[in-house]
């Protein structure tokens, strides 16, 4: 009998178990896809399924559920709470809109598509890839409009930025759940993955969409062109003004979804580029340093003690926050009430990804202590699959299965944690990586985000399948090798 990491010894043989652990992720895809059952009840009622299949107990299946929830909502919910905030202060300001219109009034035409992967990426790390997504398509419908360069060839660089960093870089929900699943190092993932993003963001993004742009003609929907007043974008071989519209088109400009004209911004004045990137990186660079800290000083360094503390994960949000609060709100004539609204304002709609989240690291212990985590560690052992293709074919799977890039992340981190024991502290924070890129792998109909670009870029179902889906798999692909290359020198 296999050793648990659950106090009680399951029953099960491990064929029971395997059908168990199939079956309640089946139950998971089909409320999902086929019921449209929402994913935090489609959770529950799958860890009911692995629970009651695995005969693991109706009341050991509950206490497993409830423990997963509360230290994943420990563990995560904080963080991503904190991100949303500074996310929020970001859109309402106008700090996200002066971070686009400063990068790409500075480019010329042929350089665009690297400006929209700038804008992606600094736009991306506070924000969740669905509102990251609505502030920066206005932009590339009218970047493309007003150059005339073709759609595919600066939005798929904007995509590409937001997809990568939502998958492989944390405080984005996915690699916080798998992180907190498989007791990984932040710090240390948050180090490895950006240098796995930028070689996957760079091939995904400016260089694919060079290549899909000759294959997908899409036009450019004029209905949602924002109601911003610029003027052209590169003409004559140089570049626009967009970085300080007039008075009246500053209180046009769209801060919401493409084509309203309602201004939600506060303050006198948008906040400046440089404040707001400092402000954006701040938590980046906190939890870099504390990484690099554990890797390069003594354990007795004062230094180190320091970067510890401020380098935690909530502390550095925290301190994201507050500087944000200055920054973003106070700095520029907003007063108590606008800042304490737009913070406030940020937490509601990520109240059903906390619940996601929350649910998924239920099932996530449930498969834990009913013993499959440890079945499926032994399998590979004897099998000799490398534990990161493991990770990144089992998020594939259910990835191509439900849709959710985090449903994907969260299951696949549950089932392998059985081997996450026996690898280092590097590898624990890649195969965190692996199975992030896999979660991303072609996107297609049954994924809300396929629908959210096909709608927004007026593409049809086959030309958003021939740009968006073949980019997330590339970012998907890449990734992984990334991952593989980078474990053999860590």
């Amino acid at each position: 009998m296999h050793t648990l990491l659950a106090a009680d010894a399951p029953t099960a043989g491990n064929a029971q178990l395997v059908l168990a652990a199939v079956l309640g992720i089946a139950a998971v895809v089909v409320l999902i896809t086929v019921v449209k059952m929402h994913p935090f009840l489609a959770l529950i009622l799958g860890s009911a399924v692995l629970g009651l299949v695995a005969s693991f107990g109706a009341a050991k299946t509950v206490d497993s559920f409830g423990k997963g929830v509360g230290s994943t909502v420990t563990s995560v919910g904080l963080l991503i709470a904190l991100g949303a905030m500074i996310g929020g202060l970001l859109a309402d300001s106008g700090g996200a809109d002066e971070i686009v219109d400063t990068i790409v009034s500075r480019v010329r035409e042929h350089a665009l598509p690297w400006a929209m992967v700038g804008a992606a990426a600094l736009i991306g790390l506070p924000l969740f890839f669905e509102i990251g997504v609505v502030l920066l398509v206005p932009v590339v419908l009218l970047v493309a409009a007003r150059s005339q360069v073709p759609l595919m060839k600066v939005g798929i660089p904007a995509l590409a930025g937001l997809s990568v960093l939502h998958g492989l870089v944390p405080p984005h929900p996915g690699p916080l759940v798998a992180i907190s699943a498989l007791k990984a190092d932040l710090g240390l993932t948050l180090l490895y993955g950006i240098v796995i993003a930028i070689p996957t963001v760079i091939i995904a993004g400016p260089l694919l969409g060079n290549l899909i742009s000759r294959h997908v003609h899409a036009e450019v929907p004029t209905a949602l062109l924002p109601t911003r007043h610029l003027q052209t974008v590169g003409a004559g071989g140089g570049s626009a003004d967009l970085g300080e519209p007039d008075e009246a088109s500053a209180r046009t400009a769209t801060v919401g979804s493409p084509g309203e004209g309602e201004d939600t911004r506060f303050g006198r004045h948008r906040p400046a580029f440089g404040p707001v990137v400092a402000t954006v990186l701040l938590p980046v660079v906190l939890m870099l340093a504390r990484a690099v800290a554990d890797l390069t000083l003594d354990d007795k360094s004062s230094l180190k003690s320091a970067l510890d503390v401020v380098g935690n994960p909530i502390v550095a949000l925290l301190a994201g926050v507050l500087v944000a609060m200055v920054t973003m709100g106070w700095a520029i004539g907003a007063s108590r009430q606008d800042v304490s609204k737009s913070t406030g304002g940020a937490l509601p709609p990520i109240a059903g990804i906390l619940l996601i989240v929350a649910a998924g690291g239920g099932f996530k212990q449930v498969l834990v202590d009913s013993g499959v985590g440890n079945v499926v560690a032994d399998t590979a052992k004897g099998s000799h699959l490398s534990v990161l293709v493991l990770g990144w074919l089992v998020a594939v799977g259910i990835r191509l299965a439900t849709g959710s890039a985090t449903v994907a992340t969260i299951t696949a981190a549950g089932i392998v944690s059985g081997l996450a024991s026996s690898l280092s502290s590097s590898h624990l924070a890649l195969l965190v990586l692996a199975i992030g890129s896999g979660s991303l792998f072609f996107s297609h109909v049954n994924d809300a985000g396929f629908w959210l670009v096909k709608e927004y870029f007026g593409m049809t179902v086959g030309e958003t399948i021939k740009s968006w889906s073949v980019m997330e798999t590339v970012i998907s692909v890449v990734g992984l090798v990334g991952v593989l290359l980078l474990s053999v020198v860590v």
